[in-house]
């Protein structure tokens, strides 16, 4: 997928303008992007129609910024993360998207926050508890699309990783619609897309 320069020029602004580059520069490691166009090439399949989106886990913005230039027909992004670090520089990162009322960011824990979106995308599960999770499943609408995302990348903040992609599936507890894993240098990243059990 392409990104245009006025986009980019945001995200420069973005990483300028927030309290650590360093840091913020941490979600355009090449890694990071291979995963978010592989979301988005696959979850392209399953949406027909313009959608709602929420971005649980948004962390800046990138995933944001992508699907909005991305072929996928989307209306609205509200991106959620509970690090409120997060939330002007997710701003800027989509200022143009934000200016218009169509992307907004929360500061929230996922866990607690509720989702009306035809889309919900969590590419943060290996960051929550199973109990944590099945308290953020709870909250979702029964006929909203998820669509999930974990690793098994062992480091202190990834409290519930992976081994294999069966494993994450059984973590989802959906129905599931499709499913598979992506091979990056580090780690392999598992998704998952379906739907709550009816």
């Amino acid at each position: 997928m392409k990104i245009d320069t006025e986009h980019l020029h945001h995200w420069m602004q973005a990483i300028r303008q927030s309290p650590d580059p360093m840091r913020t520069m941490d979600a355009l490691w090449s890694g990071q992007f291979k995963s978010k166009e592989w979301l988005i090439k696959n979850l392209r399949k399953h949406v027909k129609k313009f959608v709602t989106v929420d971005i649980h886990g948004g962390w800046v913005g990138v995933l944001a910024s992508m699907l909005f230039q991305s072929d996928v027909p989307v209306m609205s992004i509200r991106s959620v993360d509970i690090d409120p670090s997060c939330e002007p520089i997710a701003i800027n990162m989509n200022k143009i998207e934000e200016m218009v009322g169509k992307f907004y960011a929360v500061t929230a824990n996922m866990c607690e926050i509720r989702s009306d979106a035809d889309v919900v995308i969590n590419t943060s599960c290996e960051h929550i508890t199973q109990d944590d999770y099945d308290l953020w499943l709870s909250g979702m609408p029964q006929n909203s699309l998820l669509v999930l995302q974990s690793n098994n990348y062992d480091i202190p903040e990834h409290v519930r990783t992976a081994q294999d992609l069966e494993e994450f599936k059984t973590q989802c507890n959906i129905d599931i619609l499709w499913a598979g894993a992506l091979e990056l240098p580090l780690y392999t990243r598992w998704m998952v897309i379906g739907k709550k059990h009816v």
